[in-house]
């Protein structure tokens, strides 16, 4: 028994702390558990200062003890205990540390609780309340504790929560540490349950580095893996602990682990999973990161540490800086916090760089299963230019829909006076390969990306530029800039040019097609763009491709048709004989029919054909008069 003695006796707390404890006896709070993860936070704290205290050479009384922290019950008699070997507490200790709740911070705390009733789990401990959490499930609370200086008596606090408690001299003789003995609430019973302690244990302080044993078992099997050097962790380890953490039964895609020292201080494990969580968009809602403090979880899928488009990350991330129990709402506005999101985001940033550059199949593999989500991120502007850089799309020189080629390596394979880079969205590869907007890039050499997702419009137009060269659809291309470069083929002439009388008689023709289309078409006029197609619409808007005006149509629940261009190719041989039928009887009815076959077949090309049944109708009376002529010259 040591010859001091300890400050015995009843303290009322104030008029403010009163009020503080009625708030949590009476519990406003849904998520009662928090208070087993503060009172292990705590336990886990002591047991680091002693661990401080031996490697400053200080002598430590029982130092015989192992470090670790026990949970134990009795359901019967509705108690629960939480044990440490610790430091331990002096009487004066025991008033200031657990007194906290006494001191200027109370009143702030009330003040914050009375604006975040509902989440008020999240500034609990923000202020020194933590261990008042457990007045939630208690009706009271007894601590003994002895200090790690062997001349310091043990002390014995108990409270009810109702506004005061009780400071004495245990009678038992007790060892260095604390233990916190909660006499249960009613309707508390559940944390006398073996599995619910566990379970709790497991979702929040897993990583706690002491062992925790609840009863004789101990729960935090699982070491912190991302504070461990990264040289000792092998791959192995690095694959068990991400099927721990997604219940995913694949191994990753790839593994990131990050320790940051300055001007800040945290770990990070992340992972990039070898298929996508996104399925038919259920778990649109299920990114976000881990975000520990010390090894304590603090938020579940935190959706700040990264920008949602990189939500195909999984992993952890734990900061040595940030406060215990820092609430969602002080999180968004924490300069700290700030920071770690910044940095996480620009390592995902250099892991994807560099693993486009040395694994370029990996990457592939990576492109294939996120790029769903990755290219949602055409709206950071912070992120610009490394955003770009990691964009890939199919091209025209790939040899099918599989092949990826990135910005970059277009421009390097640009012709030397070309100053646009080229892309064309559609269904399918073969749909975009069949469009009549090709024609010229093809008969240029000019090589086109193809884009197969609707998202890929908004990338284009919204990046609208790489380096020096502007992203321009084939059908807003500006013809004058592709006849200045060389043809890689001699183009195929069928026909002798048009005589000046023929000429005539085509722009009298073509205003025929106007008449007869009407206010369907803006203008009908001879195409410089096509070779093999006898016509295509063309977009007049000079602002958003056709595709992309089709997709914001989408969005509106707009079915109206644009009102196109319709370019025709004078050296079709359709067009030919439409001439001639002209030029012998301008008012001939198969002139109507065919204007309307091209300006449906191309509007079904443009994805605008909305009642296919006049075309496929005419089609079919087409095919029985050729039926008949067929027949007739081969005298069947």
């Amino acid at each position: 028994m040591s010859d001091k003695n300890i400050k015995s006796g009843k303290y009322e707390f104030k008029a403010e702390v009163k009020q503080l404890l009625n708030i949590l006896v009476h519990s406003l709070y849904t998520n009662r558990e928090i208070f087993l993860r503060e009172l292990v936070s705590n336990a886990s704290d002591a047991l680091d200062k002693l661990r401080f205290e031996s490697t400053k050479g200080s002598e430590i009384a029982d130092k015989d003890i192992d470090h670790e922290i026990r949970i134990t019950f009795d359901k019967d008699k509705k108690l629960l205990w939480i044990k440490d070997s610790g430091i331990g507490m002096t009487s004066e200790e025991i008033i200031n540390n657990i007194g906290t709740i006494a001191k200027s911070g109370t009143a702030d705390f009330l003040e914050q609780l009375s604006k975040n009733k509902e989440d008020a789990n999240n500034i609990i401990g923000k202020f020194g309340v933590g261990f008042y959490s457990v007045f939630m499930v208690a009706d009271k609370v007894e601590i003994t504790s002895k200090s790690f200086k062997a001349d310091e008596p043990a002390v014995k606090w108990v409270s009810d929560g109702l506004g005061s408690y009780e400071l004495s001299e245990p009678e038992e003789e007790i060892k260095r540490g604390t233990t916190i003995q909660i006499h249960l609430k009613e309707d508390a019973l559940e944390f006398a349950d073996d599995y619910r302690l566990k379970n709790i244990v497991k979702t929040h302080s897993n990583f706690i580095t002491f062992p925790i044993f609840v009863g004789d078992e101990k729960v935090n099997t699982v070491s912190a893996l991302w504070r461990e050097p990264k040289s000792s962790v092998k791959k192995e380890q690095y694959d068990e602990f991400y099927k721990f953490l997604t219940y995913d039964s694949e191994p990753p895609l790839k593994h990131l682990h990050v320790s940051v020292d300055a001007p800040i201080q945290f770990n990070a494990l992340l992972y990039i999973p070898k298929k996508s969580y996104d399925f038919m968009g259920l778990s649109k809602e299920e990114y976000g990161l881990d975000l520990y403090v010390k090894r304590v979880l603090i938020q579940h899928r935190n959706k700040d540490l990264l920008p949602e488009y990189l939500g195909f990350v999984k992993g952890i991330v734990d900061s040595e800086d940030l406060p215990l129990n820092i609430s969602r709402e002080t999180l968004q506005e924490n300069v700290i916090f700030s920071k770690i999101s910044s940095s996480v985001t620009s390592q995902v940033y250099s892991a994807l760089k560099k693993m486009a550059e040395d694994e370029i199949e990996t990457f592939n593999e990576f492109w294939i299963e996120h790029s769903k989500f990755f290219k949602m991120g055409y709206g950071d502007f912070a992120n610009r230019e490394k955003y770009i850089e990691l964009l890939r799309f199919n091209s025209s020189i790939n040899e099918d829909s599989k092949g990826l080629v990135s910005l970059k390596a277009y421009t390097e394979r640009m012709k030397s006076d070309q100053k646009e880079i080229y892309y064309k969205f559609g269904n399918s590869r073969e749909a975009i390969e069949l469009d009549p907007h090709l024609e010229i890039f093809k008969s240029k050499g000019i090589e086109v990306l193809y884009l197969f997702d609707p998202v890929d419009e908004f990338v284009m137009s919204t990046v609208a530029k790489y380096k020096d060269f502007d992203l321009v659809a084939v059908d807003q291309a500006d013809l004058k800039n592709l006849e200045k470069l060389e043809s890689v083929k001699e183009k195929k002439k069928e026909f002798e040019d048009l005589s000046d009388d023929d000429e005539k008689h085509l722009s009298s023709l073509l205003a025929k097609m106007k008449d007869v289309l009407g206010d369907r078409i803006k203008e009908v006029k001879v195409s410089e763009r096509l070779e093999s197609s006898p016509a295509c619409l063309v977009n007049p808007e000079t602002g958003m491709s056709a595709s992309m005006q089709k997709i914001m149509k989408i969005m509106n629940k707009d079915v109206s048709v644009p009102q196109f261009i319709l370019e025709v190719n004078k050296d079709h041989k359709l067009v030919r004989n439409m001439l001639k039928v002209f030029k012998a009887d301008s008012n001939d009815n198969y002139i109507g029919q065919v204007v309307e076959q091209i300006y449906e077949s191309a509007l079904l090309l443009e994805g605008y054909l909305y009642d296919p049944y006049n075309l496929v109708n005419r089609i079919n009376n087409h095919l029985e008069q050729s039926s008949d002529w067929y027949v007739g010259i081969n005298k069947l």
